[in-house]
């Protein structure tokens, strides 16, 4: 009961705290460097509550990677990175393409640092090591080739 009036009444406002938009442009900004150094696409989207009716913030993370298309990629090397701020919990999605070839482990590890960081009120910071974390697995595992277009978009959503 408790956690369903904390995600209730928790204002959008409450992300931009921690988000505010100079953070969520340098949050775009390394996503665009990445996406230039292999052929993945990364989507950063942050929610403050969780919408009716409650789910549990990993299955609202699978919904959003639908919703945002990051699984309709070319080589199937979409990663969404969901915050969920009232929660203070980390999601990352990996399309199949990426997720054969990285143990399950290697997220978890990249979501724990980022979690510590945002216990600690390092919000930004947290952040861009978690994208500069998956562009190195993308990297190792989706190397550029020829051309290499944007899929989708660089810009973190704010839910």
């Amino acid at each position: 009961m408790v956690r369903n009036a904390r995600h209730l009444l928790a204002p959008d406002w409450v992300v931009r705290r921690a988000f505010s938009p100079a953070v969520l442009r340098r949050i775009g900004e390394a996503i665009s460097a990445s996406e230039r150094r292999h052929r993945g696409e990364i989507r950063f989207a942050v929610e403050a509550g969780l919408p009716l009716p409650l789910v549990p913030p990993r299955r609202r993370a699978e919904q959003l990677f639908a919703q945002l298309g990051v699984w309709d990629t070319e080589d199937n090397s979409g990663v969404l990175v969901y915050v969920q701020y009232v929660d203070r919990d980390i999601e990352i999605v990996a399309d199949r393409g990426i997720a054969a070839r990285v143990p399950n482990a290697e997220w978890e590890a990249i979501c724990q640092r980022m979690e510590r960081a945002f216990r600690e009120r390092r919000f930004e910071q947290g952040s861009l090591e978690a994208i500069d974390a998956v562009t190195q697995l993308l990297e190792r595992h989706f190397p550029p080739r020829g051309t290499n277009p944007n899929e989708l978009p660089d810009q973190p959503t704010v839910l």
